[in-house]
């Protein structure tokens, strides 16, 4: 399989161990659920944009997408440029998410549900949310466990295994504040290996860009919209208005300003490497053209092709990269799900829960989730549909009420309870069904939420008793 020397596994080995060493220090800052959960709300923009554009552009994006690329092309950038515009959008409506966490003591958007509508919404929200994010780590798994299989040749059960042990052990000590400071490690490896010195190296390598392109059979540069592209497509841009990694960041920055400030560097410099993904994808594709023959799957695309063109030691650095970018989204999610179980369930029921207490149940939940996701791993080996399994749903059923409960003063509980309920059901049985007419379960069942939460909220609403607004 790969042809890592010594000194590769060295950097790799030493770099992984850096990142529990940093996770492992940061232990000591976490006094409460508030510094585990949303690293006290202290960080900066800097910081912000590191942690916003690690957690992007982690194995979904890199290893999945790029294996979309190399499959099918330059329709794969497609499945970016939805994700980029949502998060634009996200990025200006940040600044009020902050606003609203401080002044009214919310760090979640389950927390915000039960401000405005009730626990049933809150409770609603949170399995939602919880299932979701888990789901999510598991995509991360199967990135990570494809990697390490590359790098030493193991099966992928094994590979899956040990990428579990890595991302649990890190995130168990040091929460969020461990979160955000690995990312803003793993963002600087990954910018200076994976996206500016591999690039580089492969268009020198094959005679320019333009000869790169010129090298590449014509149905690869079609835009060839499949259903489930168009699916995919749809499910990435509704995902970001409720992503609830993303409004965790806008909770945990410092100021409004920081936060929406953090969001458009994170999202530009994602951007940019929307394109960058396209090179190295093609220059795998004219390079290694049998992928799937010798790893099994065009996920390895870029992993493989970082083998075949960098030399010992820098190649090293490139995989540590890789790693870490896939770490780095794996431990969001991760902590995402801890928060939303732990936080938004259990604390809630347990009135008396003291924050020691707290913590240590969230470290408890962190063994338990990261079990259920490697499960996930190991039944669904493919990155993005993995992915989009763990979205689909979510995006049809949250997106637009967490959209209705930060701006529309006249959504009422009834709305927002029986949109996420008819938007969940609806893409399911869409799903179950086979997908008729090949429309994406996503497309239903927004479609569906967003009618509901409107004419129940329209007949329900009353002018005397509205839901409680944050100004």
């Amino acid at each position: 399989m790969g042809n890592l020397s010594s000194i590769d596994y060295i950097i790799i080995i030493l770099y992984m161990s850096g990142m529990l060493v940093i996770g492992y220090a940061l232990k000591g800052k976490i006094n409460d659920s508030d510094d585990f959960y949303i690293a006290g709300r202290s960080l900066n923009f800097f910081v912000i944009a590191a942690t916003v554009c690690a957690s992007i552009i982690g194995g979904s994006a890199l290893i999945g997408r790029g294996g979309v690329m190399y499959d099918q092309g330059i329709i794969g950038v497609m499945l970016a440029i939805p994700y980029l515009l949502g998060m634009y959008f996200f990025s200006f409506i940040s600044g009020r998410i902050q606003k609203i966490g401080v002044r009214y003591n919310i760090s979640s958007i389950p927390d915000l549900m039960e401000f405005r509508f009730g626990k049933a919404a809150r409770y609603l929200t949170s399995g939602l949310i919880g299932f979701t994010m888990m789901a999510t780590v598991g995509s991360q798994i199967t990135a990570l466990a494809t990697v390490i299989k590359i790098t030493g040749g193991f099966s992928y059960e094994f590979a899956a295994w040990f990428s579990f042990l890595i991302i649990i052990s890190y995130t168990v000590f040091s929460g969020f504040y461990g979160v955000v400071y690995t990312d803003v490690a793993q963002f600087f490896v990954l910018l200076a290996t994976v996206y500016i010195i591999l690039p580089i190296k492969v268009v020198k390598h094959l005679g320019g860009i333009g000869e790169m392109i010129r090298a590449m059979p014509s149905r690869m540069l079609t835009f060839n919209f499949t259903p489930e592209i168009i699916g995919w497509i749809f499910t990435s841009l509704i995902f970001t208005f409720a992503g609830a990694e993303m409004w965790q960041r806008s909770f945990a920055s410092k100021s409004p300003q920081a936060a929406t400030r953090g969001m458009l560097i994170g999202t530009t410099i994602y951007g940019i490497t929307i394109l960058v993904t396209v090179i190295l994808s093609f220059g795998s594709y004219l390079l290694i053209p049998d992928i799937m023959q010798t790893y099994g799957s065009a996920d390895a695309a870029i992993p493989a092709l970082a083998i075949k063109i960098l030399p010992t030691g820098v190649l090293g650095l490139a995989f540590a990269g890789i790693i870490a970018v896939i770490m780095s989204t794996a431990d969001t999610y991760l902590l995402m799900s801890v928060q939303t179980v732990v936080g938004d369930i259990i604390k809630p029921l347990k009135n008396n829960l003291t924050p020691s207490k707290e913590i240590l149940y969230s470290r408890i939940g962190t063994g338990i989730i990261g079990i259920l996701a490697l499960v996930i791993s190991l039944y669904n080996r493919q990155v993005y549909r993995a992915l989009m399994f763990a979205w689909t749903f979510y995006a049809a059923s949250v997106g637009m009420p967490a959209i209705a409960a930060l701006y529309w003063k006249k959504a009422t509980s009834a709305g927002i309870i029986g949109g996420m309920i008819a938007g969940f059901s609806s893409s399911i049985l869409w799903s179950m069904l086979g997908a008729p007419f090949e429309i994406s379960p996503a497309i239903v069942g927004s479609v569906l939420c967003f009618a509901t939460l409107f004419i129940l909220s329209r007949l329900t609403f009353k002018a005397d008793k509205p839901s409680p607004f944050p100004s």
